[in-house]
């Protein structure tokens, strides 16, 4: 068979396309990933040995003439001091790449742990709910250890030898007249076969579960502000630390309220003759209803301040004030009595009116 046909190359293919393909072909029939397939088995050998002809520039330039008249490997070396044996040998095209493997390996098997992510949630609050804080339940999907594999990401199987290294935990990389060893990806230099992926996690060793968790929301919170509930983001990898869920809080307007910080600010309507002539008029509130003494001679857009009346504060709980802002209403419609009555309390105040 034609090795170039068998790479999937043409005949003038570079190192580096053939290094491509076999490593493309290798994914595809490795032994490890067609456990007991007989066929797969025999077509990576082939795969194996037309990558470790073409990828050598001595063996490859005798097949393109035509003088690979025997295998290459019953052909007597001429160093009987040394093992060239082609099983289990990983050939690399320039030192650089056999060491920079070698390196990749090293980062590649890290087994620190890692911190699960953060998870954010959105929590929808009345105004008052937000003042009087409350504990509340939210449904949240997170990722948390897989139960079939216990986190690891492996199925528990039945140790078998590896098949790249035949069981020796290691691969010889051949250069020339000079073999290196190294440890064999395949198996972590255990010489066993490493278990399949877990299938209900992909091999992540984390699996997508819902969860109520419980809130709580403290008394004072604010539109916008969030609440951190620890160890209740996904789940960390390889035995890390959980992540932390983050829930910020959506608070609507109210009708008479305006928040400022701590401080409650509301506007009350009051008529001519109880700003003149002050009043006490009643007042909503948190608590209910207060009674507000407005001063005679009160001008509209005054202000007035009823102490700890406000919003509680989140950290200290000593609760604002509520700011109550004075607008002097007129009567919709004025007889005759009462505008005469008007001209006369200006005529009497120096103010001009005009008729």
């Amino acid at each position: 068979m034609d090795l170039y046909i068998l790479l999937g190359v043409q005949q003038g293919a570079s190192e580096s396309d053939i290094k491509r393909a076999y490593r493309r072909l290798a994914r595809r029939f490795h032994p490890d990933i067609n456990p007991g397939d007989r066929t797969a088995e025999a077509r990576f050998r082939q795969i194996l040995e037309a990558y470790e002809t073409l990828i050598d520039p001595d063996r490859r330039s005798r097949y393109d003439a035509g003088h690979m008249s025997e295998p290459l490997r019953s052909r007597p070396s001429g160093f009987e001091g040394f093992d060239f044996s082609t099983r289990g040998v990983d050939h690399s095209a320039t030192f650089g790449d056999l060491f920079a493997e070698v390196l990749s390996e090293r980062g590649a098997r890290s087994d620190n742990p890692q911190r699960g992510a953060d998870l954010h949630a959105e929590m929808p609050l009345a105004f008052e709910e937000a003042l009087n804080g409350l504990q509340r339940s939210i449904t949240v999907t997170r990722r948390e250890v897989c139960r079939s594999c216990a986190g690891s990401g492996r199925t528990r199987t039945s140790p078998g030898t590896c098949h790249l290294c035949q069981g020796t935990g290691s691969l010889r990389s051949v250069r020339g007249h000079m073999v290196f060893s190294k440890s064999c990806a395949s198996c972590g230099g255990t010489g066993h076969q490493t278990p399949r992926p877990c299938e209900p996690c992909s091999g992540t060793g984390l699996e997508t579960r819902s969860e109520v968790v419980n809130v709580r929301v403290a008394p004072g919170v604010a539109d916008g502000d969030r609440l951190r509930v620890p160890g209740k983001g996904h789940a960390g990898l390889r035995g890390g630390q959980p992540g932390d869920l983050y829930v910020s809080v959506k608070v609507p307007t109210h009708p008479l309220f305006r928040r400022e910080g701590d401080d409650l600010h509301m506007v009350v309507p009051v008529a001519v003759h109880e700003a003149a002539l002050g009043a006490r008029i009643p007042v909503h509130t948190l608590e209910g209803e207060a009674r507000l003494r407005v001063p005679p001679g009160t001008q509209s857009g005054q202000r007035f301040r009823l102490r700890e009346r406000g919003a509680p504060s989140t950290r200290t709980g000593q609760r604002g004030d509520l700011v109550i802002e004075v607008r002097i209403m007129l009567p919709r419609m004025l007889d005759e009595r009462s505008k005469e009555l008007l001209r006369e309390f200006g005529r009497i105040n120096g103010d001009g009116v005009r008729e």
